[in-house]
């Protein structure tokens, strides 16, 4: 019973979600249909603001489950001294594991920061987490996968992504650390900060109590991560509706110039880092290889709706440096093998 409840009661937040999504579809398109009938048709741009903002929470939405599930599941069944026993004592010494790690779990950057969080709130030093924070969405199969079919004549833009995001994983994981040595940069919840920490429930059904725990974890942090990837998806629509493209077009060719274009388009246009490839192929003929890499590269790294996310849950001066020590490590990186390699 008590594991029938636990699932009505994820089952209904799932439901009321869904709802509210489908709400805001059927509004924009009756209201839409309703003025064109008056004469008044609402605009073309923001019925385009409509529309990617949905595709971008829609597509988003799977991967934030699969995220607030894993995170459930780590604060549940991984203990914290698992965590102390298997990772190297050696500061450096654990960053490597740490990106081959991010290389085996299938997870984009939208369900990357609950779990992040999480594992660090189980006793993960903070640098490791920022390992993979930035490796998992790159690395990962289901990435490579995707980057190989949108680059298959050009596989050089493949093996710069992936060897590129290894590298430069390690590297901001080793200058985090040098300038916060460990210390505690999350954000305390409500929860923490007026002392109530869930008890876990002892009684002989053990897994039962786990599994009906992890439903409850699940729904809560979905709908805590939830509201700020609405908020992200939202301001990324309106960048992408509203952002001059044939500007971005006419300085496409510069090796300096488009590479900053690109990471700033990866950053306010907030893919999926298992679609972006296909995206990034389309701007083939236009920017140059080395842009592209720096757009497959940065975009995973940091976006619009995860610096919310990072934001909502990391101190803010955690956040405003990981954001300038990636910016400046991938800008560097890049430029460095387009004179070298490209």
């Amino acid at each position: 019973m008590k594991v029938l409840r636990a699932f009505i009661s994820f089952g209904k937040d799932m439901i009321g979600f869904v709802l509210l999504l489908l709400f805001l579809i059927l509004f924009f398109n009756i209201e839409s249909f309703k003025n064109d009938q008056a004469g008044l048709g609402v605009p073309d741009t923001w019925l385009t603001v409509n529309t990617i903002f949905l595709s971008i929470v829609i597509e988003a939405v799977p991967f934030i489950l699969l995220g607030v599930f894993v995170s459930a599941l780590i604060q549940i069944y991984v203990k914290e001294e698992w965590i102390h026993r298997y990772l190297p004592k050696n500061a450096f010494a654990a960053l490597l594991p740490a990106a081959f790690l991010g290389a085996i779990f299938p997870i984009c950057e939208c369900a990357i920061v609950p779990i992040v969080r999480r594992l660090i709130k189980k006793g993960m030093p903070l640098h490791v987490g920022v390992v993979f924070l930035v490796g998992a969405p790159i690395l990962n199969p289901v990435v490579a996968a995707s980057t190989y079919f949108a680059f298959r004549t050009d596989l050089t833009v493949l093996y710069a992504r992936m060897g590129l995001a290894f590298l430069l994983a390690i590297l901001i994981g080793a200058i985090l650390y040098v300038i916060f040595r460990n210390s505690d940069q999350l954000k305390l919840s409500k929860d923490e900060l007026i002392g109530v920490q869930p008890v876990e429930l002892q009684t002989p059904k053990r897994k039962m109590n786990r599994f009906k725990q992890t439903l409850y974890h699940a729904s809560d942090e979905f709908f805590l991560m939830g509201k700020y990837l609405i908020l992200g998806a939202f301001i990324a629509s309106l960048f992408q509706t509203f952002l001059d493209r044939e500007i971005l077009l006419t300085i496409g060719s510069n090796e300096w110039s488009s590479t900053a274009v690109m990471m700033a388009f990866a950053f306010l246009l907030s893919l999926c880092s298992e679609a972006d490839a296909f995206v990034a192929s389309s701007f083939g003929n236009t920017f140059t290889t080395g842009s592209l890499i720096a757009f497959l590269v940065y975009g995973p790294m940091l976006d619009l709706k995860n610096t919310i996310m990072l934001f909502a849950f990391f101190k803010a001066r955690f956040v405003v440096t990981f954001m300038i020590v990636v910016t400046v490590s991938v800008f560097a990186a890049v430029m460095t093998f387009q004179f070298l390699v490209l």
